[in-house]
């Protein structure tokens, strides 16, 4: 009998071994983990200090803007939509906010926060268009991409407004102890919209419009107001991209962030949320802006073209959507 419970004891910890493989392997994290771990080690050759400290904390401070700038993203993808006008919100944010302190005087501060609370006021632009106008976000987001780096361009007269205070850079180059304040601020706002998306309602809905948005409105979700709501937040984590961008430069760049729209969408993609909506985790959104910032790291310090490094990046997203889509 003994020998039959200690059989019987080892299978069962076998087939909860098992079990909790394949729930692992089966994990939206798994891929993006995959793909992280592969592209480092293939990147560490490339240099003997791909690996050091130093070089690892100035990727995570380069990637930190598009990380930002991707947790909005993940919100919007969630749902279902798309924001193609981050890129531009940012520069027009960052722009706005120099030109209020250089040439308006205002305090360097109250321009930052002019910064952010005007690109959450594009991002809900954005929201009443897709979500009461009932307008395909793909053609709302370019109108408002355009719409933006023109009012920026106007505003500056196409030359970047420098001048602002120096303690802003503290946010672009700033560091506390050796770890980069855009580090610091990227885990806090990642922390942040962890929570909102698995520990509140609010989360749940999204998952349930990206879902299926019919299912969710009969369900009771106010389908119009969550959209609006992931969209007002893809505006704002723009305004704070645009602050960390901003200290970096040490000025408004009203050129800035082209592109950068593409990359936070290859983030989430990358990430393993689904661009139908619907399905993803906000860390693994995380773990592809850290993956596109080692691809190209690596691909620096290997001395390859920046065209090439372009269509390498293109080539690499192409295949992660197709592996993901077989894996699922």
């Amino acid at each position: 009998m003994s020998h039959d419970g200690i059989a019987a004891g080892d299978g069962s910890t076998k087939g909860a071994a098992h079990s909790a493989f394949r729930s692992a392997i089966h994990s939206p994290l798994a891929l993006p983990l995959a793909g992280l771990i592969v592209v480092s080690i293939l990147m560490s050759f490339a240099s003997d200090t791909f690996f050091s400290v130093s070089n690892i904390l100035n990727v995570m401070r380069q990637v930190s803007v598009v990380a930002i700038l991707a947790v909005g993203m993940t919100f919007v993808i969630l749902t279902g939509g798309i924001d193609l006008s981050v890129g531009a919100v940012m520069a027009l944010a960052g722009t706005m906010a120099a030109g209020l302190m250089v040439h308006f005087g205002l305090p360097g501060w109250v321009g930052l926060l002019a910064g952010i609370v005007l690109g959450v006021g594009l991002g809900i632009f954005n929201g009443l268009l897709v979500a009461w106008g009932r307008m395909p976000a793909i053609i709302v987001t370019l109108a408002t991409m355009g719409i933006a780096r023109g009012i920026g361009l106007i505003y500056s007269g196409g030359y970047p407004i420098s001048g602002v205070p120096s303690w802003i850079s503290w946010f672009g180059v700033g560091r506390v102890g050796i770890i980069p304040v855009p580090v610091i601020l990227t885990v806090i706002i990642y922390a942040l919209a962890w929570v909102l998306l698995q520990r509140t309602p609010f989360g749940r809905h999204v998952y349930a419009i990206g879902g299926n948005e019919l299912a969710a409105k009969l369900s009771g979700v106010k389908t119009a107001r969550v959209k609006l709501a992931v969209y007002a937040i893809s505006g704002l984590t723009a305004g704070l991209a645009a602050v960390i961008l901003t200290g970096r430069l040490m000025s408004g760049q009203p050129n800035a962030g082209v592109g950068f729209e593409l990359d936070a969408i290859a983030a989430v993609v990358l990430g393993g949320t689904a661009i139908a909506g619907g399905r993803g985790l906000i860390l693994g959104t995380l773990i592809g802006a850290v993956l596109l910032g080692i691809l190209s790291n690596g691909l620096n310090l290997m001395g390859i073209n920046p065209y090439l490094q372009d269509i390498i990046r293109g080539f690499i997203i192409l295949l992660a959507i197709y592996i993901a889509r077989e894996w699922r």
